[in-house]
């Protein structure tokens, strides 16, 4: 991808296998103040920190099933052993995408323990499709931060640019990409920004869209995928579905991918007194209605950018506006469709809000 951050930084996060693990120690991190293990504030934090310490999670059936009930999903190889193997050469079913980038952002949240919201998501791309059976380890640094104006009616806060990277048991890349979240701040005393702060969508090549899938057989899917899916596929499109999907069990995903914001756990840590949704419930409810929008979507390779245009909470129903972009096809007949998600919450009072815009890359058979 054009990152936002150079070629060389990802080489500092990823390595290969070493005495102590699958994933190099990074730099020791600061003195922290007594109370450290509730997470850093803003002014806390320096640009290069790396927090490493995370649990490595096994991917299991019980966690993906579990991961299901809450967000659902269509996608043929994380269900179906033997097309997962015909594809893929898989010896299990490979595991959801959703599943997969919410284990790692869980992963991540050691440095955004005391978010009071996450802002965005740039340039995520899936760099191996991991199966049921692996386990992922994720090691996040930061990247920028950028005080925000101090005003009279508010705490002190900062906005936090973080870059994540997870790698499998062995060593491989599996996800790579950038994450903003607003962290409450310890003094009033302003302190320049620093680093990556503004970070643009991601633009990819080819071949990086397709590292992830390299080597799969597209045909066991045409045969399995409804002929009908296959067609009216047209650039400038815009499809939805006629019915949305209640979030529920918004406490319990965040326990599953052991994200430790504390505003998804406790309300009276939250503004206006109410739980907010783990960001990525709202986006695994929205990849589920892409399943269901295009019945032939393959997986998804990777995501341009995705901001938090408003919060989500328990009982709020999602509904996705979606347009097709861009379609590439690529040599053999597969496709690539580059898709913009447009997500709005309707909550209890029926009042209607965008919560969510999401352009990423789907593959199609």
């Amino acid at each position: 991808m054009s990152a936002p951050i150079p070629p060389a930084a990802t080489a500092a996060i990823i390595s290969g296998p070493t005495e102590d693990g699958p994933i190099a120690a990074g730099r020791p991190m600061k003195t922290k103040p007594a109370d450290a293990h509730n997470g850093p504030f803003f002014d806390d934090l320096s640009v290069g920190d790396r927090f490493d310490t995370a649990p490595t999670i096994r991917l299991s059936d019980g966690m993906a099933a579990a991961h299901h009930a809450i967000v659902g999903g269509r996608l043929r190889l994380a269900f179906d052993t033997s097309l997962a193997k015909a594809v893929a050469g898989a010896a299990a079913p490979l595991a959801a995408p959703a599943f997969v980038w919410d284990i790692s952002i869980g992963q991540s949240t050691s440095v955004t323990q005391r978010a009071i919201a996450n802002l965005f998501y740039r340039g995520l791309v899936f760099r191996r499709a991991p199966v049921i059976g692996d386990s992922l380890t994720t090691v996040t640094t930061i990247l920028g931060l950028k005080p925000l104006s101090p005003k009279p009616d508010r705490p002190p806060r900062g906005l936090v640019t973080m870059r994540i990277a997870t790698v499998d048991q062995e060593g491989r890349p599996v996800l790579d990409y950038c994450r903003c979240a607003m962290l409450p701040a310890r003094s009033q005393d302003p302190r320049p920004a620093a680093g990556e702060t503004d970070l643009p969508g991601a633009e990819f090549t080819q071949a990086q869209l397709l590292e992830a899938v390299s080597g799969w057989r597209m045909e066991p899917l045409r045969r399995a995928v409804p002929v009908s899916s296959h067609d009216g596929f047209d650039a400038g499109s815009t499809y939805e579905l006629a019915g949305g999907d209640v979030v529920s069990s918004a406490p319990e995903l965040a326990r599953l991918t052991m994200n430790l914001a504390t505003v998804h756990h406790d309300r009276t840590t939250a503004a206006g007194g109410r739980r907010l949704v783990y960001g990525g419930h709202t986006i695994g409810l929205a990849a589920a209605q892409l399943t269901r929008i295009f019945p032939g979507l393959v997986t998804i390779l990777a995501w341009r950018d995705c901001d938090h245009l408003g919060p989500v909470h328990e009982g709020d129903t999602v509904h996705s506006s979606v347009t097709i972009e861009r379609c590439d096809v690529l040599s053999g007949g597969a496709r690539l469709a580059h898709l913009r998600s447009r997500v709005r919450a309707t909550d209890l009072s029926d009042k209607v809000s965008d919560v969510l815009d999401w352009r990423l890359v789907g593959l199609f058979a």
